[in-house]
């Protein structure tokens, strides 16, 4: 048997209860039905995790977002400086992306992604944001606010923050002064973290032990799958690793892992890095995190051996699969995605078949 961290054993007696009044299940706490679906949890932020999000939807009906809450720009950024509230943009994609294909599910994504303009104090603030705060202000508690906005959506998922305190991502850059190359110094917030012209060599959250969210550490003990990425890898991806309950979750659960690779790198955070180097540095930050497979864009991998050695390192196999929008452009496409998503899980799941 398994010895469970104290931290994790605390947080499991402390999860309360979830979802429509229904306690939050532990793993074990009953049988699963053969052809089941599976229960996935996917980590992430931004655009990266909407486009996991809008892929896994379409193959699963047990979903769970987790979302970095350390977003200190734009909409998010005024609202949480003015109200002292966790960043909601990251939350509000991931919620839009849920969203589905009908009408309903369509009319409330562009209503919730909307933003006005204006001369005023309104410029630029997105409906959703403000509906979340609201509910956050009203009801007293993050994940029954993000419930309700989800059931008002009709969202094909759960969407949860990492943590429930505000946090200030942190890294130590490379040349983050053009006139400065080589010197390393530290750079403050994540989004001018996303916008370096240096070189990040590696991040850290402020506070350095901040909280999980125990319906998180649950959902990631009690999942099949877990996902992490795409999206921005030092302030989207990596920070899920920084949150000291989470990650004890994440190389405790007998969930199997995905790593979803981006499509190219990003200009600033990372510039430059092969397939492989982004595998790298997310080991340097999670050296006891072991992975099962490492998904990738076949037209994204100029080097398989080398992908291959580096996602050995973490016991993972290699899958490679056309995920990308066929016109071009370095985003993933959600039917492809989900293809390559759905593939996986019943080539490497324990259970199955699904549908």
């Amino acid at each position: 048997m398994t010895r469970r961290t104290p931290r994790l054993s605390r947080l499991r007696r402390a999860v309360p209860e979830g979802r429509a009044g229904r306690p939050v299940e532990t793993r074990g706490a009953r049988p699963r039905r053969r052809g089941a679906q599976p229960k996935v949890v996917a980590l992430g932020g931004g655009m990266g995790l909407s486009a996991s999000l809008a892929a896994l939807r379409r193959i699963t009906g047990d979903l769970t977002a987790v979302v970095t809450v350390a977003d200190d720009g734009g909409s998010s950024g005024r609202l949480r400086d003015e109200l002292g509230v966790l960043p909601p943009g990251d939350l509000r994609k991931a919620l839009a992306a849920l969203c589905g294909d009908d009408d309903w599910g369509q009319t409330w994504a562009r209503v919730i992604q909307h933003r006005f303009q204006s001369q005023g104090d309104l410029h630029e603030h997105a409906v959703g944001n403000l509906l979340i705060v609201a509910l956050w202000e009203q009801l007293g508690d993050h994940v029954q606010a993000l419930d309700l906005v989800g059931l008002l959506l009709g969202a094909h998922g759960r969407v949860l923050p990492m943590s429930a305190v505000p946090l200030e991502l942190q890294a130590l850059v490379r040349g983050h002064d053009p006139e400065r190359p080589e010197e390393v110094g530290t750079v403050r917030g994540q989004a001018t973290v996303a916008l370096t012209p240096g070189e990040v060599q590696s991040v850290h959250l402020v506070p350095n032990d901040p909280p999980a969210v125990p319906e998180a550490v649950a959902a990631v003990l009690d999942a099949d799958w877990v996902v992490l990425g795409p999206g921005s890898w030092f302030s989207s991806v990596i920070p899920h690793l920084l949150v000291p309950e989470l990650l004890d979750a994440l190389v405790e659960t007998k969930a199997r892992r995905v790593l979803s690779l981006n499509l190219a790198p990003q200009p600033g955070e990372t510039e430059g890095f092969s397939p492989q180097r982004h595998l790298e540095v997310l080991g340097r930050h999670a050296p006891k995190l072991a992975l099962d497979v490492v998904l990738a864009d076949e037209a994204a991998v100029p080097d398989r051996a080398s992908l291959t050695d580096a996602a050995k390192r973490f016991g993972a196999a290699v899958e490679l699969a056309p995920v990308a929008r066929p016109d071009g452009s370095p985003r993933h496409d959600p039917e492809l995605l989900a293809a390559a998503y759905d593939r996986i899980f019943r080539m490497h799941g324990r259970i199955g078949p699904w549908r």
